[in-house]
């Protein structure tokens, strides 16, 4: 008999690899699964293992039963919910689909404008300064992966330092799907690009010009989502 643990393990597995190929667009939307018994055959594990995966991806928005007909995948854009979202922000893997990638930095986008807001109109010059530091050290950072961590402290600083309570934790949610992306930004376009475009995003913050940061915010944000640094572009 298997154990909790390992059963529970199984189950992870199993939903994670279902969730991978669905938001990496290899599963589409109204594509038939096999049965559960197959999948049980073919993945050489128990029923039980492959019912509890699948009602909780039929939980999440995922997947939905249609009966007498079998199991398809759902459009989890109508069908998903809180914990759809959550499994999307979870999701590690480097093969979003372009437009997941393109909603989360339109979202961005908009989150953004009211981290800047709240920053100018509320950080001390002290914050200020803290932000900067984090600036210099990503003008030095060494690797994709290192500049992607520093890129996202700042926007994790810059959303602190304008003292709303909730909007940190918003874009701490977004720290999985962020950091890859970033990454990819790096190996795409450098360190110096990034930097650059942090670094003058910055100096219009610590004149407090807010025109000017929401300019330049809008400018970069469209390069990236439709212009010449598109980060879906493969590298």
């Amino acid at each position: 008999m298997s154990k909790p643990k390992e059963k529970n393990s199984l189950r992870k597995q199993f939903v994670e690899s279902i969730q991978h190929k669905i938001l990496s667009g290899e599963l589409s939307v109204g594509t038939k699964l096999p049965t559960e018994r197959q999948l049980a055959e073919e993945l050489n594990v128990s029923r039980q293992v492959i019912n509890s995966g699948m009602d909780e991806l039929k939980a999440a928005g995922f997947i939905k039963v249609v009966p007498r007909h079998g199991t398809y995948v759902a459009d989890f854009r109508v069908d998903g919910n809180i914990n759809t979202l959550n499994a999307i922000m979870d999701y590690k893997g480097e093969d979003l689909r372009e437009e997941e990638i393109r909603s989360i930095l339109e979202v961005r986008w908009g989150l953004e404008h009211l981290t800047i807001k709240n920053a100018i109109d509320n950080a001390t010059d002290a914050d200020i300064l803290a932000l900067g530091e984090i600036v210099k050290k990503l003008g030095a950072a060494q690797s994709p992966e290192e500049a992607a961590t520093l890129s996202f402290e700042y926007q994790m600083t810059l959303a602190t330092i304008g003292r709303n309570t909730v909007l940190p934790l918003i874009i701490s949610s977004f720290k999985a799907p962020t950091t890859i992306l970033w990454e990819r930004f790096v190996r795409l376009y450098g360190v110096k690009t990034l930097y650059d475009n942090t670094a003058r995003a910055f100096k219009f913050i610590e004149e407090r010009d807010y025109e000017q940061a929401v300019e330049w915010l809008n400018i970069i944000l469209r390069e990236t989502i439709s212009g010449g640094h598109r980060i879906y572009r493969n590298y």
